[in-house]
């Protein structure tokens, strides 16, 4: 079962996606919170698989909230999707850096937001990494330098581990990676795996924003 905490200050979309979540044998809302320090509680409470969080939210934003789950040891298998209301929302890119597996926009159709839910807690694939990659483009050229862990940990990759995070970056699945390199989509995954471990990095989605931030992928870019 798939449990998930529903974080936004609108009690109505909570009662919307309260009422399709637990419709589904698989799913159940195990919290909910209206703000983002109500959220960080929840999440340290009930330790769901899935938290959907708003990121414009009083007492704590959406940011903040993220950052202090994602950085936390003990919740390290809680995966976080950012709502947003628009799809390319500069917020939505400083999520994806604190740790963020993905984002979601409120208006987001019903069957979409369920493969989300269920795609996400596997770690194995960005949520609409079109989008998520045109988010990144965009606003990786004028973003902070990127934290020195990431950068410098570079070296550690090998020669094809290297290839594979920039494939990754340009939001190639498991199988298109294994396609483009003529290797078997198991090899693909291990090779991602290995990568993830040696960063540091939680997920798919953090991948592609240190391929981006160090360099290995470029904006426009298309390998």
């Amino acid at each position: 079962m798939i449990r998930v905490v529903l974080a936004d200050d609108q009690s109505l979309v909570r009662a919307g996606f309260r009422a399709l979540l637990d419709a589904q044998p698989d799913i159940e809302v195990a919290g909910e919170a209206a703000d983002g320090e109500e959220a960080v509680d929840r999440v340290r409470e009930l330790r769901p698989d899935v938290v959907l969080m708003d990121i414009r939210m009083p007492r704590r934003d959406g940011l903040a909230a993220t950052r202090l789950i994602t950085e936390d040891p003990d919740l390290g298998t809680v995966r976080v999707v950012m709502l947003t209301t628009f799809e390319l929302d500069e917020y939505v890119f400083e999520a994806l850096r604190n740790g963020a597996s993905g984002f979601l926009v409120k208006d987001t159709e019903p069957d979409e937001l369920l493969r989300a839910v269920r795609t996400v807690v596997d770690g194995d694939a960005l949520l609409s990494p079109g989008v998520t990659r045109r988010l990144i483009e965009e606003f990786a050229a004028r973003s902070r330098p990127p934290a020195a862990t990431g950068v410098s940990s570079l070296d550690r990759l090998t020669g094809r581990e290297r290839e594979v995070m920039a494939l990754v970056g340009l939001g190639l699945s498991n199988e298109e990676i294994a396609r483009r390199l003529v290797v078997s989509p198991l090899t693909a995954k291990t090779h991602v795996s290995r990568t993830m471990v040696k960063l540091g990095a939680r997920d798919r989605a953090q991948l592609v924003v240190l391929a981006y931030e160090s360099g290995l992928v470029r904006p426009g870019w298309l390998g």
